[in-house]
């Protein structure tokens, strides 16, 4: 049971958000004005692993017997240690390299900033030259490991409870979203859409595979099933705050900005339904549980009516019994 539901899960956060994410490109995403809309996309998914990790996965790591100092140790290193596989390059990140160039250039420049916003676009460009003819398998195996990580994660989350699985996996996938549109960008431009469509989906199944091996790993280790959550917040904070986050620290109009907040807000509010729902099935789960209890509770009460009635004869009949031995007596 808890298996399968791993494997749906992240098949529909590694797969599945490769294939939302070409539908959006294919509907004008990311290119021309729309461009705002992947930045939108960005904030949402700030939002959604923030709220999964400070008001979901955080608590049930605290709601265990460990020593918070030791719990707070351990997000301490995760989150150094994710700093550090970004400097080695393992935990690639493709969104600042692979957003289209016109999503760069979307709000009006002031002049004091006109060199910097050049040299800005120039990195840009120079990573899409970069990318795309000699390194697309290299990111490819960026993205695998990234997914096989967060296939872990979402294991780990289900191996805690359901609800909260669900929530980390939907957290993933609204992640996984602007970041494979990026990838398709990169991979997929002239008469190569269909090769990087194939080649971005594989990466995206390696999630599964991490969901499997984190079905086995954790799930032998019970004990540390709180440290592994713990690192599991570590990775969505640190996502959040140094890759998602400062893409969206740009100078913008106050009705803009507003659309950011409203976006990021959107993505907690998108959380917290997906916790309101998954909830709501299981509370229904044990109400059913409790209904088959209440009917088998007449017959308990049937026996327990049986068993006095029959004690009471017993005294009815000791009472008779002395009775007649004090009459005996008396005669």
């Amino acid at each position: 049971m808890t298996l399968g539901a791993i494997l749906l899960a992240t098949l529909a956060a590694g797969i599945g958000s490769v294939w939302v994410a070409d539908v959006l490109l294919r509907v004008g995403f990311g290119h021309g004005s729309a461009g705002r809309a992947q930045q939108g996309l960005l904030s949402l998914a700030a939002g959604a692993l923030l709220s999964t990790a400070f008001l979901h996965l955080l608590p049930e790591a605290f709601a265990s017997s460990i020593a918070p100092q030791h719990l707070f140790t351990t997000l301490l290193v995760g989150i150094v240690f994710f700093f550090l596989l970004t400097k080695a390059e393992l935990w690639h990140h493709g969104h600042e390299h692979a957003q289209p160039p016109q999503v760069q250039s979307l709000h009006p420049v002031h002049h004091a900033d006109e060199h910097e916003a050049h040299d800005h676009a120039h990195a840009h460009g120079h990573a899409h030259h970069h990318h795309h003819p000699g390194t697309g398998w290299s990111l490819l195996t960026g993205d695998s490991v990234h997914c096989f990580g967060d296939g872990v994660l979402i294991a780990s989350a289900f191996l805690a409870d359901i609800r909260l699985g669900l929530i980390a996996a939907v957290s993933v996938l609204a992640h996984e979203v602007p970041h494979h549109m990026g990838d398709l960008v990169v991979m997929g431009q002239g008469r190569h859409r269909r090769v990087a469509m194939l080649k971005v989906s594989l990466a995206g199944a390696v999630t599964a595979l991490g969901g499997v091996a984190g079905y086995f790993l954790v799930g032998q280790l019970q004990q540390w099933l709180p440290f592994f959550l713990v690192v599991a917040c570590s990775s969505f904070i640190y996502v959040a705050l140094s890759d998602l986050i400062p893409q969206l620290q740009k100078r913008l109009s106050p009705s803009q900005t507003l659309v950011q907040v409203l976006w990021l807000v959107l993505g907690i509010v998108l959380v917290a339904v997906v916790s309101s729902l998954a909830h709501s099935g299981h509370d229904h789960d044990h109400d059913h549980a409790g209904h088959t209890h209440v009917e088998h509770a007449p017959a308990h009460e049937h026996e327990h009516e049986h068993e006095h009635e029959h004690e009471h004869e017993h005294d009815e009949h000791g009472d008779d019994h002395e009775h007649a031995h004090g009459a005996t007596d008396a005669h």
